[in-house]
């Protein structure tokens, strides 16, 4: 309600200095209007995840991310491809007071089988390469792309999926997230992919906390 009262005090300020000044605004087009409100809409729905009363539970706990694409049914996961995926999404664990890993300090200490380990289901490797950095929890993240052709506009598009997939230092799911985007960009999957993080990393880390919190208060 705070928030809420405070952007449309802002927006009255605005439009009251607008007024004065002369200024005139043209009314948004409806495609603009609806956009708005649907980003709007996920922004208030981040903030009351994000509410979830858990900060203390994951506090100063140590956390890895671990990103691969899917290519023909099999995972490439060599995360000195995905730096920049992880950053974005290590940047919010951080402010949820996480402790994190770059991409190039999971590669300097983890072996490759290890990291494969976790997109091919084997426990027992996975296990070990989150002992082997101390990490109480493993965001795994898969990101799967579809080209189709768009008869309407008569260009390819890329659809991009990601899911995002969190477990405890014992190897167990406890909670789930996904992102998607379609793009007539074309063939860079990894950049759009990067793109859809950047977009999305908030609403996704928002989800994948709040079902943790409410997983772990059962």
């Amino acid at each position: 309600m705070r928030r809420s009262s405070a952007i449309l005090l802002a927006c009255w300020a605005l439009a009251l200095t607008a007024h004065a000044q002369g200024f005139k605004f043209s009314d948004p087009s409806p495609d603009a209007q609806a956009e708005a409100a649907a980003k709007a809409q996920r922004q208030e729905k981040v903030w009351d995840q994000l509410d979830t009363p858990c900060r203390s539970r994951v506090k100063n706990r140590k956390i890895m991310v671990l990103i691969g694409e899917e290519k023909n049914g099999y995972v490439t996961a060599s995360q000195s491809s995905f730096g920049r995926h992880v950053d974005a999404i290590n940047n919010r664990l951080k402010a949820l007071g996480l402790k994190t890993y770059s991409a190039a300090q999971i590669k300097s200490q983890v072996a490759q089988e290890e990291i494969d380990a976790y997109f091919k289901n084997d426990p027992d490797r996975a296990l070990s390469a989150s002992k082997r950095m101390a990490a109480q929890y493993v965001l795994r993240g898969v990101i799967a792309s579809q080209a189709t052709r768009n008869a309407i506009v008569n260009v390819n598009q890329v659809n991009v999926n990601m899911n995002f997939t969190l477990t405890d230092g014992g190897g167990r799911p406890v909670a789930y997230a996904s992102a998607t985007n379609a793009s007539y960009a074309g063939s860079d999957v990894s950049g759009m992919a990067l793109t859809l993080i950047e977009e999305r990393a908030d609403e996704v880390v928002a989800k994948l906390y709040s079902d943790y919190c409410r997983n772990a208060s059962r």
